[in-house]
C-alpha cells in the first residue's frame, strides 16, 4: 500500500533523513521518499506490518506534524 503525508515542520536536508530514518526503522516500510520543498512523505508499506497510525507516530516523534493526503 502507498500512502502520502504532508508533514509540517521541517526546514533543512537533515530534517528530512530524520523522518525517513524514524519510517524505515518500521517493520513493514518498505520505501520512504520525503519532499522538503512540497513537505510530502510518500510511504510504501505493507498494511499487514504496519498501520497508519504507527507511520503518522513515527513522524510526530521525530517532531514534526503529520496527515494523510
Amino acid at each position: 500500500m502507498k500512502l502520502t503525508f504532508k508533514v509540517s515542520g521541517m526546514s533543512c536536508e537533515h530534517c528530512v533523513a530524520n523522518v525517513e530514518k524514524q519510517l524505515e526503522e518500521l517493520d513493514g516500510v518498505k520505501k520512504v521518499k520525503v519532499n522538503l520543498k512540497k513537505e510530502t512523505a510518500k510511504v510504501k508499506y505493507d498494511e499487514k506490518e504496519v498501520g497508519i497510525i504507527d507511520l503518522v507516530s513515527a513522524i510526530k516523534n521525530a517532531g514534526y506534524g503529520a496527515e494523510v493526503i
